[in-house]
């Protein structure tokens, strides 16, 4: 019976979302691509723009490109670098001040997922000043257009440049949840390789990871599309071809530029066809112990997708396919197999660990219980979960 009702829910969905007009944004692409961001800044007449970032960001002289262009355009410009992994209430409200107080009309993200999603939760607060943080939890709760937004990922992992979710966290409860309206897809995005040149190897793995799970969960969802298929099949391709090559040569500029190709395309997927149960315990990894949300997304996919068994079996054999795993012969469950264990391969060669530490199990109950408040009934998984299987869950992933 609950099964039935989240399938109906999730094909309700389905038919709405087709129906929907999906704005993708404008895209600057390719090396030194940020230096023609002002330019085009200019271009729409704007008086003053928040720069949102984080400290290591700033400090680290990233975005010196492009304020100085901002600068030589004289477009005035304010920056937020407080954003925290993560982002809290308490982060998205101090940003929102610094919008009002410098009476600001545009925003530019810059960063990874933490300061986009920040960007994108203060941009949806100005379209909707009436409502709280809280209030705007789930779906269509925007519903009006946000501020001309710019999105400069400095990782290729998110693709919230393409994306309609923000991710945030209330600090006081630790849950972790998701502003879902495709009024918050980026009006532009700038994707140059050149700004990821310098991530850490074990950035470069885990926000990679996160990429490879939301073109994974898009694949394997009963919500999908021939486009966000098509996007899926791309993104996977491309991380299997180039991750561990950009994890190993952090300066090799066409590994660079394909992961944040297949960054984006994984958003395009997933942004329209959902992700899953991976994602759905991540954001309770993230709320309770500011555990990196690539890293957690790493260790669990696989673990995941055994659990799905037969009712995933199919897709991800098409997925093994196509990156060349397995033999014309085998079986779909077989294929399968071979590509979790091909994802525990690599999660291996870049030294990812296989569990996770630190979880309480007092803190179980209460993260299985928002684990499947999220996911269902919206999330179209292969197989509906039901509580004892979502402690079994929790409990495989954990040292």
């Amino acid at each position: 019976m609950y099964t039935a009702y989240c399938r109906t829910v999730q094909s309700s969905m389905r038919v709405g979302m087709k129906l929907m007009n999906w704005r993708k944004p404008e895209l600057l692409q390719g090396e030194n691509s940020l230096e023609r961001l002002p330019e085009l800044v200019k271009s729409l007449d704007l008086n003053m723009l928040l720069v949102i970032t984080d400290e290591g960001i700033h400090k680290l002289g990233l975005m010196d490109t492009l304020l100085e262009g901002l600068q030589e355009q004289n477009i005035a410009f304010v920056v937020y670098n407080k954003t925290v992994p993560n982002p809290t209430f308490t982060n998205i409200e101090e940003a929102l001040e610094v919008y009002y107080a410098h009476q600001c009309d545009g925003i530019i993200a810059f960063g990874g997922g933490s300061p986009m999603d920040c960007a994108k939760a203060v941009a949806a607060r100005i379209a909707r000043p009436e409502k709280s943080l809280a209030d705007l939890k789930g779906l269509f709760k925007v519903r009006k257009e946000m501020p001309p937004f710019f999105a400069i990922p400095t990782t290729a992992g998110t693709g919230s440049e393409g994306t309609i979710a923000a991710v945030v966290s209330n600090s006081e409860t630790h849950e972790k949840f998701a502003i879902m309206d495709p009024v918050l897809v980026p009006h532009y995005a700038v994707l140059d390789p050149v700004l990821t040149i310098n991530l850490p190897p074990h950035i470069t793995s885990t926000t990679g990871m996160d990429a490879l799970t939301h073109a994974v969960e898009a694949y394997i969802g009963k919500s999908n599309t021939e486009e966000t298929r098509k996007y899926a099949r791309e993104a996977v391709i491309l991380i299997f071809k180039y991750l561990v090559r950009a994890y190993e040569d952090g300066t090799d500029m066409k590994a660079r530029t394909e992961m944040q190709r297949a960054s984006y395309l994984a958003g395009l997927a997933f942004t329209r066809a959902y992700v899953g149960y991976v994602h759905a315990i991540a954001h309770t990894l993230g709320g309770f112990y500011q555990v990196p949300h690539g890293f957690a997304n790493a260790v669990i996919l696989p673990r995941v997708l055994r659990f799905y068994g037969e009712s995933a079996a199919k897709p991800l054999s098409e997925l093994a396919t196509i990156v060349g795993i397995g033999k014309i012969t085998d079986s779909d469950e077989k294929k399968a197999e071979l590509f979790i264990e091909s994802i525990e391969e690599l999660n291996n060669k870049m030294k990812i660990p296989r569990k996770i530490s630190g979880i309480i199990n007092r803190d179980v109950p209460l993260m299985v219980e928002r684990a499947l408040q999220e996911a269902n009934p919206l999330y179209p998984v292969p197989r509906i979960v039901n509580k004892d299987e979502m402690f079994y869950l929790y409990q495989i992933i954990q040292e």
